[in-house]
């Protein structure tokens, strides 16, 4: 079994795409996951798989989410594995600083990644942006509202991309790697 995380992009986000977690919780257990968790309100899943294909998996989570509420959302999985190498890989140290202020940027395909690449030729002090091989981060000085890069961030992937602020990133670690992968 192969411990996965979901992000599901823009759900519970004013008074649209509103999905209850127990709700999700329920749909995702139907799909044949097990384990499978919420964090906070905000489209946060952790589940185990017997089959890792995080490409698989998001497509069978979105097409319930469509036929179940009647909406789409846009869903990135990842291995507990890989969310540990995104952690690792964040050469923001910013993070421990105020976490609500970094941004890690989940993609499914390198090519939303390969989208934003030109943000790193212009200069966004006091804010910073890296980008690793399978996420992006951003640091928000004065806040992700205020952030002129995370506003041409999200022009440059569109939906492409879910993010998450570093306190849920590792929040999503801790929760995802309390059992190991059998894999």
């Amino acid at each position: 079994m192969t411990h996965c995380i979901a992000l599901l992009r823009g759900i519970n986000v004013g008074r649209a795409k509103r999905i209850p977690m127990a709700e999700l919780r329920a749909l995702i257990e139907g799909l044949g996951f097990s384990e499978v968790r919420t964090l906070l309100n905000s489209g946060n899943v952790v589940l185990q798989t017997a089959r890792p294909s995080v490409g698989k998996v998001a497509a069978s989570i979105a097409a319930a989410i469509e036929n179940g509420f009647g909406f789409t959302v846009p869903v990135v999985v990842l291995t507990a594995r890989e969310l540990n190498a995104i952690v690792v890989e964040n050469a923001l140290d910013q993070g421990t600083v105020d976490p609500s202020k970094l941004l890690v940027a989940f993609v499914a395909s390198s090519s939303t990644l390969a989208r934003a690449k030109p943000l790193l030729a212009e200069s966004w002090v006091p804010d910073a942006i890296s980008i690793g091989s399978k996420a992006a981060y951003l640091w928000c000085a004065n806040g992700v509202i205020q952030s002129k890069l995370a506003q041409a961030f999200s022009r440059a992937t569109g939906d492409g991309a879910t993010t998450r602020n570093w306190a849920t990133v590792l929040k999503l670690q801790a929760s995802a790697t309390t059992g190991q992968d059998s894999d």
